[in-house]
Parts: C-alpha cells; sequence; structure tokens
C-alpha cells in the first residue's frame, strides 16, 4: 500500500493491469466451455479454429423447460462482465443499470448469458490465446473473423447448455450486429429479439474511423508486427490514440460542448505547449490510458476488422432476404443523437422486416448523449426494453 500523501507511478499501474488483463486470457475469472480439436469451428474464410474456449457469464436461473433464456452480446470493447464487476477494472458490469433482480432485464424472471465473443481477449479464444501449432499466441496468425464466427461459436455455447431456443437476443452497436446475424442464420432459435443503435452494414465513414485506428497501433514501435505478448513493451500509445478517436465517435457534439466546451483543465490560462490545456483533451487522455489496461491491441485490430465485413445486404443478396420466414419478434432503438449508427440506418432494419411481413416495432428515444446513449441512464430506453420483454414473457407463458 503507497504511503498516505504519495502516488504510484502511472508505468507500474499500467504494467500491473496488463498482467491482470493477461491473465484473463488463459484464466477468466467466469464459466469457460473448451472445444477440443476434433470440433473445429469452420469460419467465414474457410478456415478452422481448433481447440476453441468460449468464455461467459450466467445471471438468473434456467426454468425447467428452458424457455427463459436471454443471450446478450456485447460491443466492440464490452465483454461477458455485463452485470458483475469487471475483474481487471474493478468496476461495475457495463449494463448493470439494465441487467439485474428487477431490472429491465429481470434476472429473478430470465436466465442472462453473456459471453466473450470470438477474437476476444477475456478468455474466448483470440490473437492471445495460444496457437497450438506453434505454441505461441496467435498474434496476427489469428484468422481474420467476421460477425457471423462470432455468433457461431455463441451458437455451440447454447448448444452445449441443451438451450434450443432464446428467449430473446438483445445488443447494441457490434452487439446489434449480433443480434441480427442470429435472427438470420438462427431463425428458428430466436423468439424476440433487440437490436440496439445498430445498422445491417458498416458504412464507409464506419472503415474509415476503424482504420484510423488500426493504423495507430500499427505504427506504434511496441506493435512489434503483433508479437508483442511475452515481451515487456505493448502497442499501449497507439491503442490509446486509437481508443481515443473511437471513443469521439460514441459522443454527440452536444453532449461534447455541454461536459467540455473550451473548459481548460486545471489551469486558468493557455500553456503554449502541446499539454492537455483543454478539458476535452485531458478527458480523452484518460479515456485512451485506461482503456489499454484491459484490451488487447491485436484483439481490437481483429474486432474492428470483423465490424468492417459486416454487411447483411451483401451477404443475402438483398436485406430482406435475410429475414424471409422468420417468426422472431423485433423491437428496433435508434437514438436522435447518434451519428455513428443513425436512425436512418436503423430504419433500413425495419424497412427490410416489413419487406417480409415480420413482426416488428421500432422506437426512436429522443437523448442528446450520442450512440453510448445505450449504456446509460435513458428511462424511455430502460421502459421499452422492460415493456417489450414483459409483454413477450407474458404471451410465452413466462412467469
Amino acid at each position: 500500500m503507497a504511503a498516505s500523501g504519495t502516488s504510484i507511478d502511472p508505468s507500474l499501474r499500467h504494467a500491473t493491469a496488463a498482467d491482470a488483463a493477461l491473465r484473463q486470457v488463459s484464466e477468466p475469472d467466469s464459466l469457460v466451455i473448451r472445444f477440443p480439436a476434433s470440433e473445429p469451428l469452420r469460419l467465414d474464410s474457410g478456415r478452422d479454429i481448433a481447440p476453441l474456449t468460449i468464455a461467459y457469464k450466467t445471471y438468473g436461473e434456467l426454468n425447467a423447460c428452458k424457455s427463459n433464456a436471454i443471450l446478450i452480446c456485447h460491443a466492440l470493447t464490452g465483454d461477458q462482465h455485463v452485470a458483475s464487476k469487471h475483474p481487471v477494472t474493478g468496476k461495475g458490469g457495463w449494463w448493470e443499470t439494465l441487467v439485474g433482480p428487477g431490472k429491465p432485464v429481470d434476472t429473478n424472471r430470465f436466465y442472462v448469458i453473456c459471453a466473450n465473443i470470438l477474437g476476444g481477449c477475456m478468455g474466448s479464444t483470440g490473437p492471445a490465446s495460444l496457437n497450438p501449432a506453434t505454441g505461441r499466441p496467435y498474434g496476427v496468425e489469428f484468422p481474420v473473423i467476421t460477425v457471423g464466427d462470432m455468433v457461431n461459436a455463441q451458437a455451440r455455447l447454447l448448444d452445449h447448455l441443451g438451450i434450443e431456443q432464446l428467449f430473446s437476443v438483445i445488443g447494441g452497436s457490434m452487439g446489434g450486429m449480433q443480434v441480427l446475424q442470429w435472427c438470420a442464420r438462427y431463425k428458428d432459435r430466436v423468439f424476440t429479439a433487440m437490436p440496439i443503435a445498430t445498422a445491417p452494414w458498416h458504412t464507409a465513414q464506419n472503415i474509415a474511423f476503424h482504420e484510423v485506428g488500426r493504423q495507430a497501433v500499427m505504427a506504434d514501435p511496441d506493435w512489434q508486427g503483433g508479437a508483442y505478448y511475452g515481451t515487456e513493451a505493448r502497442p499501449s500509445r497507439g491503442l490509446a490514440v486509437a481508443r481515443m478517436a473511437a471513443h469521439i465517435t460514441y459522443l454527440s457534439e452536444k453532449a461534447l460542448q455541454d461536459k467540455f466546451g473550451r473548459g481548460l483543465q486545471n489551469r486558468d490560462a493557455h500553456s503554449f505547449s502541446f499539454d492537455a490545456d483543454f478539458k476535452i483533451e485531458s478527458y480523452l487522455r484518460h479515456q485512451g490510458s485506461t482503456f489499454v489496461d484491459r484490451f488487447d491491441a491485436n484483439s481490437y485490430l481483429y474486432i474492428t476488422r470483423a465490424m468492417d465485413y459486416f454487411d447483411l445486404e451483401a451477404e443475402y443478396g438483398k436485406l430482406a432476404n435475410a429475414f424471409t420466414g422468420t417468426k422472431t419478434q423485433f423491437c428496433v432503438v435508434s437514438f436522435t443523437s447518434d451519428w455513428l449508427y443513425p436512425t436512418r440506418d436503423n430504419k433500413e432494419i425495419v424497412k427490410a422486416l416489413n419487406g417480409v411481413a415480420a413482426n416488428v416495432s421500432f422506437v426512436e428515444i429522443e437523448s442528446d448523449k450520442g450512440h453510448d446513449a445505450f449504456l446509460l441512464d435513458e428511462a424511455i430506453f430502460f421502459d421499452t426494453v422492460r415493456g417489450f420483454l414483459n409483454a413477450a414473457a407474458k404471451k410465452r407463458g413466462i412467469a
């Protein structure tokens, strides 16, 4: 413990956190299912992954007929710790405002599952996992993956749990892409679905922001061609810059202006240097600095690439074709100030669902919080989730 009045060297803090994060790759603080080399997962690229590990968390109890299971799909920088303390940061779950006893996704009624995605860095097989062919971490030898691959891996998990049909699949942003992919590939396995603040494809602008982030990581000399595992150096500077650029897209101009404006950070005048004069600069640097404590740079490269490849229209020839024959009940949610996945993109999903006479409702929520609104305290959003699930539960006979 540091003595009173002293501070801990930031480099030591980062090293300790990075070591804790690395431990989660092989020894995650969650449930784990390991599929042997004899059961490979065929990827959309045509390559196989084997062995395959999926790390996941569950909340609540599965009922006798296994009809109350909800799969929560996490976004780019999320993980399986949706409603419980994060083992690296010590912070609460990333959606604990929504998931828990008595909350909109009520774990007194529903059995909630959240898996770390394929390609992640919190226990599921990813770039930091050992490559059985070499005995060393995969690094960039890990095969490029898709959102579809992530969903196929989750389907393997549900098979293991003996759950034939999910009561609901819910997710925002990249999680919403997984929801859509679930409904396209596994129509009979999804009773209800909530794609939130998402899109049926990644736009050129989305790809552009991701490319800036990837180039920042790969330009960091400590990236070492992706082979930094086992060395003392990690591409923390590049990953921090990538996070800073991405984080801007999660907010709205109004939210930034209202919170920071042109306010100065701990000073009364400009420093006439390249220090963080402005509060917004300090905020972004903090976001970048804390992110590298818990996330793997190579995972960031692979997951952003998977999002870039996401395009249901290209996969099915026409977006509506992805949902032909669906019996799933949908609730699509967007936020007015989200410019990363704006309402018009969410309406494309609704239009496609209407085109195949699907059961779909659409809610656009007034918010000035930008894309991150789905993770924040938005009362109308909470009411929407609770109302949709309660009505569907009544229809399915879930007490």
